[in-house]
């Protein structure tokens, strides 16, 4: 049976502050409600996210402010820095960890930069909401193997797609340097390619 992550619920003490904070960031506002006085759910959802974040009143026991280490994916961590900062989340510099592909708790083994390699899963900026919950940033730009369906291929929007199509294209090229001719399937080519990539399987050659 599929469980997918639906919801992840940051616990904050200014609903509206909060409110305004993250929709300032771009996130989608899926949903206001308040039934009453003493409950009031707000669902926002970050851009190409299939799960969303809830907070409000009397949805959650937590502290405000307790929430750490909630994960966005991104494929250009500096990019993504850049957009962050212009919609005024104050975002850490990039980072990468001294000793492994994923980063230590807090700033224990934190080194600046992006991962010298600038492999997946390496490169991390962080920051957090006006209740201090903390958000990190994780540039993955090829999955490992097993991470995805390789059945399945799915874009989370129009710039994700855009993206793989200039990686495809980038990669094309060099295809057609390799057999030093115009390649007329290259529209085929572009497909197996953006399929392994989401799958983490053998690229074509």
């Amino acid at each position: 049976m599929d469980m997918k992550l639906e919801v992840v619920v940051v616990p904050v003490s200014d609903v509206d502050r909060a409110k305004d904070f993250y929709t300032a960031l771009g996130w989608r506002l899926d949903a206001d409600i308040a039934p009453d006085a003493g409950f009031r759910v707000v669902q926002v959802t970050p851009p190409g996210s299939p799960a969303s974040v809830i907070f409000g009143t009397s949805v959650t026991d937590q502290a405000p402010g307790s929430a750490q280490g909630l994960h966005l994916v991104v494929d250009d961590i500096e990019a993504a820095r850049d957009e962050l900062t212009r919609r005024g989340a104050d975002p850490s510099e990039v980072f990468h960890d001294a000793g492994g592909v994923f980063h230590h708790a807090g700033g224990d083994a934190r080194v600046p930069g992006p991962d010298p390699g600038r492999g997946s899963y390496g490169s991390f900026l962080s920051f957090t909401d006006p209740d201090g919950n903390g958000w990190l940033l994780q540039e993955i730009t090829t999955r490992l193997p097993g991470r995805l369906d390789p059945a399945t291929t799915a874009f989370a929007s129009a710039e994700d797609l855009a993206s793989a199509l200039r990686r495809a294209a980038a990669a094309h090229g060099e295809h057609e340097a390799r057999i030093g001719a115009e390649d007329p399937d290259w529209p085929d080519w572009y497909a197996r390619h953006m399929v392994s990539e989401q799958a983490g399987t053998e690229p074509p050659s």
